[in-house]
């Protein structure tokens, strides 16, 4: 079944998109920085092998507003060595029979909590 929208577009009906926040991002990006024992500092330098060029305080502050594109993110995860990120949506609690084989996963990480 479809809607249309005021603008006169047809959308498929079904869950909507729910937008992640600034905040949840930067988090996880910190939490893999700091599971990793890593500073601002040492993520300038992974990003440089990688050639992506910034400095320390315009790396810090984009990172304190959330204000980078998911490339940036992406390029940050992989300079610091971080191949899995699961994300849980807010609606979804963890289960509570660990025997039902899914693993609740409380941030991003290569290892599964």
């Amino acid at each position: 079944m479809t809607n249309v929208t005021s603008d006169g577009a047809n959308r498929a009906e079904g869950p909507a998109l729910l937008p992640v926040p600034a905040k949840d991002v930067k988090g996880i990006l910190k939490s893999e920085l700091k599971r990793r024992n890593m500073t601002y500092a040492d993520l300038v330098l992974k990003l440089a092998d990688h050639g992506v060029v910034e400095n320390e305080a315009n790396l810090r502050n984009k990172i304190s507003r959330g204000s980078f594109t998911a490339a940036f993110f992406v390029q940050c995860l992989i300079a610091i060595g971080c191949t899995f990120v699961q994300i849980k949506t807010p609606d979804r609690a963890p289960p509570s029979d660990p025997a039902s084989g899914d693993e609740p996963i409380l941030g991003g990480s290569d290892e599964r909590l």
